[in-house]
């Protein structure tokens, strides 16, 4: 009878070594969390038998602990549940369509892949300060947050101190000064940014332009001047002569005369090239002002279409030979990454919006870093549907994220990717 008893409180000892763990590990959970392991009822009174009977565990009793107490081999635990959640203004507010477009790219990445993630959905105001708030009560009750969306909040969020939970922000913090502003250890920004591919462009250029000066062209759209300052303060660090010129738009075109003047000043200085912080109307303009033998360089912007190339009035001959950078999703339908996702349905008489297609490549691709933060990967590549993304995110140490984007030139009137990527 004694030694059944020892034989029983060893079998106890056992069940208890291996259940520790898991108790400090649920204790230590938000309040919300679910219990990762049911604690083992006390087992009965050891058995009147000269050998001791096997161990009675209650209902439920988790796999690794039923072959723990049988003497076999422990099985694996299953990986602990990380909370998300996804914070986006509400549909109704202003950026309403922008949050929609982000949602729907979010969750449709989730359903393939949502593993261990609890992911739940905060709708939150417009404003910065609101935002913010939404952040302070989200980060003590998530593993990871995803958001903020606009870039006023993004920049609330980075300067208030308060980043203590992996953050992957949706947009790009404002600038501060010439420079990109610091962000926190554990946050990273993932948004589409105009400036980044006025940089990537100016890389670009630098590997394959004539020798001689570039003209930077915009008009006063902030994002315009923001993506032709983006591109001359990196073509300078390349060592490239960038001036920048700015183009009045009376009735939301651009001055003729103001283009008569630059036709001018390209034939009597002869530039390498123009880059074109323009959309895609305005280069049309700039092209039969300045001809079609000045090679001309862009950004996404002069990409308005989606691919649903169905409707032959969309295609843009007039640009034919403009270089650009857009994200595969725009670009490579038969690309493994983009054709592994639906694209978002849209209403027969109703035109796809392409820089709402480019959200919903976000949200997919924003899904997919957070699901590797939650995966423990301090480092990792991913072939994404917004470009080839570079993700680096060390516990209290410094985080870094790249986004490079695909390199195109339009053809009989479609932006087609080059086969040669710089």
């Amino acid at each position: 009878m004694f030694t059944s008893w020892k034989k029983m409180t060893a079998h106890a000892a056992l069940l208890a070594g291996m259940l520790a763990p898991w108790m400090v590990t649920a204790s230590a959970a938000a309040t919300h969390s679910v219990p990762l392991l049911a604690q083992a009822a006390t087992p009965g009174a050891p058995a009147a038998a000269a050998d001791p009977a096997p161990l009675a565990l209650p209902p439920g009793t988790s796999p690794e602990m039923q072959a723990a107490a049988a003497g076999g081999p422990a099985v694996p635990p299953a990986p602990p549940i990380i909370h998300m959640a996804l914070l986006l203004p509400s549909r109704s507010g202003a950026f309403g369509a922008a949050a929609d477009a982000v949602r729907t790219g979010f969750l449709t990445a989730y359903s393939r892949q949502k593993e261990n993630i609890q992911l739940a959905i905060v709708e939150t105001g417009d404003s910065a300060a609101d935002m913010q708030r939404a952040y302070d009560e989200a980060s003590a009750k998530y593993d990871i947050l995803v958001g903020p969306l606009s870039r006023s909040a993004v920049t609330a969020v980075a300067q208030s101190g308060r980043v203590s939970k992996p953050t992957v922000a949706l947009a790009q913090p404002d600038m501060n000064g010439e420079a990109d502003l610091p962000l926190p250890p554990q946050m990273l920004a993932v948004g589409l940014s105009i400036d980044e591919e006025a940089r990537q462009v100016a890389n670009w250029v630098e590997k394959e332009k004539a020798p001689g000066k570039i003209f930077a062209i915009s008009t006063g759209t902030a994002w315009q001047k923001r993506a032709a300052r983006s591109f001359q303060l990196r073509a300078r660090q390349l060592g490239m002569q960038v001036d920048t010129l700015e183009l009045s738009t009376p009735a939301n075109a651009l001055s003729a005369p103001g283009l008569a003047q630059l036709a001018r000043r390209v034939e009597q200085e002869k530039p390498a090239l123009i880059f074109v912080a323009l959309d895609a109307a305005q280069t049309v303009q700039l092209r039969n002002a300045v001809g079609n033998d000045m090679p001309l360089y862009g950004t996404s912007q002069i990409n308005p279409y989606t691919l649903k190339r169905d409707n032959p009035n969309d295609k843009l001959p007039e640009l034919d030979g403009v270089r650009l950078i857009d994200i595969p999703w725009q670009l490579q339908p038969d690309n493994v990454a983009v054709a592994r996702y639906p694209r978002p349905t849209v209403n027969d008489n109703e035109r796809p919006n392409a820089d709402l297609a480019r959200l919903y490549a976000l949200g997919i691709d924003a899904y997919r870093v957070a699901y590797g933060i939650a995966q423990k990967q301090s480092g990792f590549d991913i072939d994404g549907v917004t470009g080839r993304l570079n993700v680096n995110m060390v516990s209290g140490g410094t985080t870094f994220f790249q986004r490079q984007e695909t390199q195109a030139v339009y053809q009989d009137g479609w932006p087609v990717p080059l086969a040669d990527q710089y």
